[in-house]
């Protein structure tokens, strides 16, 4: 009863977290489009023209946040971060998938609390008006964004945990 109830609780956790992080995903690879364009442009008028784009660093530093934490989500949902299984693959298979659940579980509370961080950390960069030198952009947006990428990481690791925990259950 409560594997099946833990199963359909982790196969609706993954219908919502993939979308969401297939979207960031895409966000996140727009963005590093416009970075790969901004750089080259800023590249090229700074050697042709003696021109650099003022403010371009600045833009990519904030451009380089965007589409690290728009595919951390998308890494959970994919299977595609790395584990290093030389000893879990020598475990019996219940084992490993207590271990795949506690590790799940330590990496959920973990980044829960980077998200708790991030958003205390966006507020006192708004209540002190922290700018970027040059573009004179605010900083505290950046670290909301930084807030968001984290928290659907973690929608995509609490799917990952029940399912892994369904999994427990039922072997």
């Amino acid at each position: 009863m409560i594997g099946i109830w833990l199963a359909n609780l982790a196969s609706f956790l993954g219908k919502v977290a993939n979308p969401v992080s297939r979207a960031m995903s895409g966000v996140g690879a727009g963005v590093l489009v416009a970075m790969m364009f901004l750089s080259a442009t800023d590249v090229l008028l700074r050697y042709f023209f003696n021109r650099p784009i003022s403010g371009a660093m600045e833009l990519i530093q904030y451009m380089m946040l965007i589409v690290v934490v728009s595919g951390f989500a998308y890494c959970t949902v994919d299977k595609s971060h790395i584990r290093v299984e030389v000893l879990i693959e020598k475990c019996p298979s219940k084992m490993r998938t207590i271990l795949y659940t506690a590790t799940s579980l330590l990496s959920l509370g973990l980044f829960v609390l980077m998200v708790r961080q991030a958003i205390v950390y966006a507020g006192l960069l708004l209540h002190s008006n922290l700018t970027s030198p040059v573009l004179l952009i605010p900083a505290y947006p950046f670290a909301i964004i930084l807030a968001l990428g984290i928290a659907v990481f973690c929608l995509a690791l609490l799917a990952e945990f029940v399912y892994f925990l369904s999994r427990a259950v039922n072997e």
